[in-house]
């Protein structure tokens, strides 16, 4: 049996996430499967009872995927409750290129890929400025307030 990898993002606006994620990521929306129109018209399809469905449920795509076919499947889930706590796990966007890139090269690359995830919706919480460690890194949190790094 083949063990795949998806993380569920729990959310309050679907869409705005799925806009987000996607610039962050580089991904697409997923599209339905099978020639469907929508994900919902899929799932009833596949015999899922529309009371089970809520309004507006697989009306817009509700997941994003790797273009590229290597990077996992992001759904998002639509919760009633807000974020209340400090995320117990996290994404690090690793944009700089390694230890082998130079601290300014790679400070650089994080500042630029920062800047533009802001410009989507990001806020900086911190960032890690240590150049005797030889590391440069700063967190920020999505529109909903999931914290993330880019590194």
């Amino acid at each position: 049996m083949e063990t795949t990898l998806q993380l569920t993002i729990d959310c309050a606006d679907i869409q705005r996430l799925v806009a987000f994620w996607s610039e962050a990521l580089g991904y697409v929306p997923e599209p339905p499967p099978g020639g469907h129109a929508t994900w919902r018209e899929y799932w009833a399809a596949a015999g899922v009872p529309a009371e089970e469905l809520p309004v507006g449920a697989g009306d817009t795509p509700e997941s994003i995927v790797d273009p590229a076919g290597h990077g996992p499947r992001v759904w998002f889930q639509q919760v009633p409750e807000s974020k209340t706590a400090k995320n117990r796990i996290h994404l690090d966007l690793k944009v700089g290129g390694g230890r082998d890139v130079s601290l300014a090269v790679r400070t650089q690359r994080v500042t630029t890929t920062v800047e533009r995830l802001v410009e989507a919706g990001a806020g900086v919480l911190r960032i890690a400025d240590e150049p005797d460690m030889g590391h440069y890194a700063v967190v920020l949190q999505d529109p909903e307030g999931n914290e993330f790094c880019v590194v």
